[in-house]
């Protein structure tokens, strides 16, 4: 008889970087699983870290892009498998809203496939998954409601 498997619980934090570019909303997207996905850039948080500090660094790494945090855009979680099943992780990642200040898609690190900004409407359908695609809805709604 096989055993159930493990349990464990992971937490991540992440966050939607955006610039206004010509008058209209920007958000950077990461492509990874060899361009399979697209994805908002996240990450676990280290010993330590709280989630803001967590979602500041995530995004630096894997977009090259600074930011100042706006606002917090909520959580998402879900559970996936890993070592050929034997271990069941359920992961919260909280997101947080960035403002761009500074750095270069090209300066992402090797995790990362691609980096790359996109018309928000654009990164909201290119997102491959739902959660996230909600993510990015809610800080579309976020972005409007600022201050020009």
């Amino acid at each position: 008889m096989e055993r159930p498997p493990a349990i464990k619980k992971q937490t991540s934090s992440g966050g939607v970087v955006f610039r206004i570019s010509e008058g209209r909303a920007e958000a950077a997207l990461i492509s990874v699983r060899g361009g399979k996905a697209w994805c908002i850039p996240k990450g676990l948080i280290d010993k330590n870290e709280d989630p803001p500090a967590a979602a500041l660094r995530e995004v630096r790494e894997e977009t090259g892009l600074h930011g100042d945090i706006i606002g917090k855009l909520g959580h998402i979680s879900y559970w996936y498998f890993l070592n050929d099943d034997r271990v069941k992780v359920h992961k919260t990642v909280h997101f947080f809203l960035l403002k761009y200040v500074k750095g270069s898609t090209g300066d992402h690190d090797h995790e990362v496939d691609e980096a790359r900004w996109f018309p928000i409407d654009e990164a909201i359908e290119t997102l491959s998954y739902k959660s996230e695609k909600q993510i990015m809805q809610k800080a579309k709604r976020m972005i409007e409601e600022l201050p020009r």
